[in-house]
């Protein structure tokens, strides 16, 4: 091409959405990501977003998609869920999220911000405690601070695969009621897909001391409480989280899936600060 000349080659606008593995203690971790159309340069602090445990990190895709315009994102599917390996034995949360560490460790982060969606959330405290001046920021999605009566109920509610299909009935009635088929469709097969990895990261949500360790997340932390079934055990968290700023938001279950746009608004100038 001569000197000066000048192409009509497309900028990017769009960030880039990929998907990768990386080393953990257990194995591969797969990890879906969006790069900002910059390249990364002049960028906002990285983000990392941890999903619920009936899902993965494709729960984010929309979202990355969005938020990835100004920030690298990164999604893992937690050991055990999507295209992750497992754990050999059933963990806790703090196992979890000492496995997302190794992934942050191979990345070499100085700064990190996290958000943590349902038990997402909790595994972003630990994150946060055991890490302190790597974390900068943290927003809890919808968090299981759980009553005793919430606890047995979510303790009867796990299910396991069988081949009832009455209770495969059942177990698609509970997934994402009332948003587009579609979106019901996939979040059931990862259901199926991750079923009893599912029942250990249940076990894990009900075995930790949420109050306890919430209230020892030190960073600035932002608490986004959707209309879901989490509603009254988010609200809760302001017992314990005595700094963090609350936002209620009208939308409610799917929230990542069916109103991304509405979490980017949410966090934009919070994740800037």
């Amino acid at each position: 091409m001569a000197k000066g000349s000048v192409t009509n080659r497309p900028v990017d606008v769009e960030p880039r959405v990929r998907r990768g593995y990386f080393e953990c203690r257990y194995g591969q971790l797969h990890v879906h990501n969006a790069i900002p159309p910059g390249g990364g340069f002049e960028e906002g602090t990285p983000l990392l977003c941890l999903h619920h445990t009936s899902g993965s990190g494709r729960v984010f895709e929309r979202f990355l998609a969005l938020a990835g315009r100004d920030r690298s994102v990164y999604a893992p599917d937690i050991p055990g869920f999507g295209e992750s390996d497992p754990p050999p034995a059933r963990p806790s949360l703090a196992d979890y999220a000492a496995a997302i560490g190794d992934f942050l460790d191979t990345m070499r982060f100085r700064q990190i911000d996290v958000l943590g969606y349902q038990s997402g959330a909790l595994i972003a405290a630990e994150l946060a405690i055991a890490r302190p001046k790597q974390v900068r920021r943290v927003v809890f999605v919808s968090v299981p601070l759980l009553s005793d009566p919430e606890r047995d109920a979510l303790r009867r509610g796990v299910w396991a695969p069988s081949e009832d299909p009455a209770q495969l009935v059942a177990e698609w009635q509970r997934t994402l009621p009332g948003v587009a088929v579609e979106v019901r469709v996939r979040a059931f097969a990862e259901r199926l897909t991750n079923s009893v990895h599912v029942a250990w990261a249940l076990a894990a949500t009900q075995q930790y001391g949420a109050r306890e360790r919430l209230a020892q997340v030190t960073q600035t932390a932002l608490v986004l409480r959707p209309k879901d079934d989490f509603w009254e055990a988010t609200g809760r968290a302001r017992e314990v989280l005595h700094r963090a700023r609350f936002l209620d938001l009208t939308p409610g279950g799917g929230l990542f899936e069916l109103n991304p746009e509405v979490v980017v608004d949410s966090t934009r100038d919070f994740l800037r600060g």
